[in-house]
């Protein structure tokens, strides 16, 4: 007899496993995103039952690569509401990022030209674990912010006439 299971049940299986747990989507505003990289994070307990409770926010949040480190710097995670003041975490502490050694020094290239900074995309679960998306942006002018504004929204009339024909 063959195993023909639930396909729906194992697909909601498969996408609460990898759900997005926070975003920032003010950098894609204020950035141009040129590369990404998806790396591992180093956290304490309750940092990791804070954003699996939604209570991360990456909005101020850059990374920095140091003694051949990355680290993410200014991202506020919220204490655990359950633990106790001795148990639990620095909000805003200074964490380490999980990568190759190989991709942090394709990174420092890119970062020594001018203009290109690190910056937290999002964070997600892929299976068990917490994953981060941080992406190689060059900040972008407020006549770029304008035009790529002009841009969506000429997409946006497009797709609506289009759904009306």
């Amino acid at each position: 007899m063959a195993k023909g299971g639930n396909k729906k049940a194992t697909a909601a299986a498969r996408a609460a496993a990898n759900r997005l747990l926070a975003d920032n989507r003010l950098a894609r505003h204020q950035y141009e995103i040129l590369d990404t990289l998806e790396t591992g994070i180093e956290l304490v307990g309750t940092e990791v039952k804070s954003i699996r409770a939604g209570q991360a926010n990456l909005r101020d949040g850059f990374c920095l690569i140091r003694k051949g480190e990355l680290q993410l710097h200014n991202v506020h995670i919220s204490p655990h509401s359950h633990a106790g003041s001795y148990f639990n975490h620095d909000p805003l502490r200074t964490r380490k990022l999980l990568a190759h050694r190989r991709e942090i020094d394709k990174l420092r290239g890119q970062l020594d030209r001018k203009g290109l900074t690190l910056i937290p995309l999002n964070l997600h679960l892929k299976g068990s674990w917490i994953k981060l998306t941080i992406g190689l942006g060059k900040g972008r002018k407020l006549h770029d912010k304008r035009q790529e504004e002009k841009r969506k929204q000429a997409d946006r009339e497009v797709k609506s006439a289009l759904a009306r024909y």
